[in-house]
């Protein structure tokens, strides 16, 4: 058997903080650099670089952690402030300018006289989107690129999607206001800005925002960010930044060995997979994806559940660094680790458990760890599951004659977020896996009942499996739809229903994944084009993918409404300038399931 053998931890650490490194534009950028140490003092040599780039202090303790780790393991690492935050100067406009800065960044690095030249980046969620903005740039440097749970186009999915904002956003911006140079600064300021985001939940409820009315004025970038994001649907130049895209300029990016990380229930699974798709048959380097069953951030990688779902004890990434570390010591230093040598993609297949609740409360749902070849898997069947007009599921398609089911959606009452792909989560919008009932003190929900109990909400599922079906890989779902507005959304959950048992006698309605479209951009996201009331439309609403077994006696369901509210702003249904008016009117929406017509839920379904 082959000796594996990495990078050992030989090393002590030296650091030099808040160093001001000079971009094109002349903006200094506050940096803290790591190097390998001995005695106290610099170790001779020259070293790869490990770059960090985050909005959130580089002096968070995670991310000088993590730091100290390579640094001890013979890397020079680097973190930086981005623009306009913390000790950085400059304006901080979310994204925007991180593609030319993070170039910069990385070849001040690979010039350094105790670099060896080459310089890897890593981080998660914005600092994994900010490596991919710097890497569509190509630096002569740039040798490594491990982004955890990061863009590829933010109109695509994770600032907006199919047309509809995310409104985790709102919760955000005021977030990162509390902590941006200016409040910081002047403590009154801060206090005001904590207070305002301690109390999103009003501000939620008087959406659309209307600029300088919350304490975001204060913080103008900021509040013109947020309210680019929400007003801005149409696809155009705004959503072509490489800060928000590189969607774009996957022929540009650099040609160097990339790893992705991302979770089932992490708000960047579907860009993720597009980046993998995309890279991997454009690059000649080696491109690795692992996602596991995990929300989005760096402390869920160590836990084994998302929400009130439980994936067992071997879904946690307990050794985050050490992963990486393997990578790295293969990419920047041709260590034989075996990184590269195993399956390109790594996938954790949730289900299988036992359908208890456990002692923490939670669903034992159950999974496990495989790896695969190739994504989309090619054994994957792409199975339809067509809507019956009894409100069953099936493969079977429906019966000829007309056949349809009509809901009436109002904007002043939506559908609430009850778990999903979120990042950003907090008590509003809790992130994860959940029985999709009502729950007291959950934002917008009125009462304990199931949510397809909402005269809003429509169901179809099939009947209990005689056995076991698993589901990797891709979703959507095609509809027929007549509605009584020129402008209306369709949502679409994926959902997993365990029958009754001892400690959940109603079953569990577990949510995999879900998705919208804002019919405006039903065939054109850079076009829209209003409805006519009455006349009929086929669309199709793309979820981001899963991987799920469904275990003998459950059922697959899916859920069809017009929102999911405040994961995805309100459509007025107006057909008015998106995120401005605050003008709303019900719209009667009908869903035509027949041979003519026939709506259905596309699967892959693995053998």
């Amino acid at each position: 058997m082959t000796q594996r053998q990495g990078s050992a931890a030989i090393y002590d650490v030296w650091a030099e903080r808040g160093v001001l490194v000079t971009m094109r534009d002349g903006v200094r950028l506050a940096t803290d650099l790591y190097r390998p140490a001995r005695d106290g003092r610099p170790a001779a040599g020259r070293f790869p670089a490990i770059l960090e780039r985050t909005p959130y202090s580089r002096q968070g303790l995670g991310a000088v952690a993590a730091a100290q780790f390579f640094c001890r393991h013979g890397y020079a690492a680097a973190i930086q402030d981005v623009r306009g935050r913390y000790d950085s100067e400059g304006e901080w406009y979310p994204f925007a300018l991180e593609a030319e800065d993070g170039y910069d960044t990385v070849e001040w690095l690979a010039s350094q006289q105790w670099s060896d030249g080459k310089v890897g980046t890593a981080g998660l969620s914005y600092s994994g989107s900010d490596q991919h903005a710097l890497a569509s740039l190509a630096p002569p440097h740039l040798a490594a690129v491990f982004a955890s749970e990061a863009m590829s186009n933010y109109h695509t999915g994770s600032m907006r999607q199919g047309g509809a904002a995310e409104l985790r956003f709102l919760v955000y911006a005021l977030w990162m206001a509390a902590e941006s140079p200016e409040a910081l600064r002047d403590p009154a300021l801060r206090a005001a800005a904590l207070a305002e985001s301690a109390a999103v939940e009003d501000w939620l409820r008087r959406t659309p925002l209307k600029p300088g009315v919350s304490i975001l004025r204060n913080f103008p970038a900021i509040e013109r960010w947020v309210l680019d994001v929400v007003r801005h649907g149409d696809y155009d130049d705004y959503w072509k930044q490489r800060g928000y895209n590189i969607e774009e300029y996957y022929d540009e990016y650099a040609d160097v060995p990339v790893c992705l990380l991302s979770g089932w229930y992490d708000t960047y699974t579907r860009a993720t997979v597009d980046n993998f798709v995309a890279l991997r048959r454009r690059n000649r380097g080696p491109v690795h994806m692992i996602i596991g069953p995990w929300t989005h951030g760096v402390e869920t990688l160590r836990q084994s559940w998302s929400g009130d779902a439980d994936f067992g004890i071997d879904a946690p990434l307990d050794d985050y660094d050490g992963y990486r570390l393997g990578f790295f010591d293969a990419a920047l230093r041709g260590l034989d680790t075996g990184f590269f040598e195993r399956p390109p993609v790594r996938l954790f297949v949730m289900g299988g458990g036992s359908g208890r609740k456990l002692p923490t409360g939670r669903l034992d749902h159950g999974g496990r760890w495989r790896d695969e070849a190739e994504w989309p898997l090619s054994r994957a069947r792409s199975t339809p599951y067509h809507l019956w007009p009894d409100g069953s599921l099936r493969t079977a398609e429906p019966p000829t004659g007309p056949s349809s089911q009509t809901y009436r959606y109002d904007p002043a009452h939506p559908v609430p977020t009850i778990g999903g792909s979120i990042s950003a989560a907090t008590a509003v919008m809790p992130a994860g896996g959940f029985d999709q009932r009502g729950r007291p003190g959950l934002f917008g929900c009125a009462d304990t009942l199931p949510l397809n109990a909402r005269h809003d909400v429509l169901s179809f599922q099939t009947e209990p499996l005689t056995q076991a079906i698993e589901v990797t890989g891709p979703l959507s779902v095609r509809i027929w739809v007549t509605t009584s507005a020129p402008d209306t959304d369709l949502t679409a959950k994926l959902l997993d229903v365990y029958p009754p048992s001892v400690d959940y006698p109603d079953g569990y309605a577990l949510n995999l994944q879900d998705g919208i479209l804002r019919l405006r951009y039903r065939n054109d996201r850079s076009r829209p084009e209003l409805m006519t009331p009455g006349e009929l439309y086929r669309v199709d609403v793309v979820l981001a993918p899963t991987s799920n077994l469904f275990e003998r006696g459950h059922r697959i369901r899916l859920d069809i409404s017009s929102s999911n509210y405040p994961r995805f702003d309100r459509n007025p249904n107006t057909g008015d300038p998106l995120g401005v008016s605050g003008r709303a009117v019900p719209v009667d929406v009908t869903i035509h399931h027949d041979a003519e017509r026939p709506s259905h839920l596309l699967l892959p379904v693995v053998p």
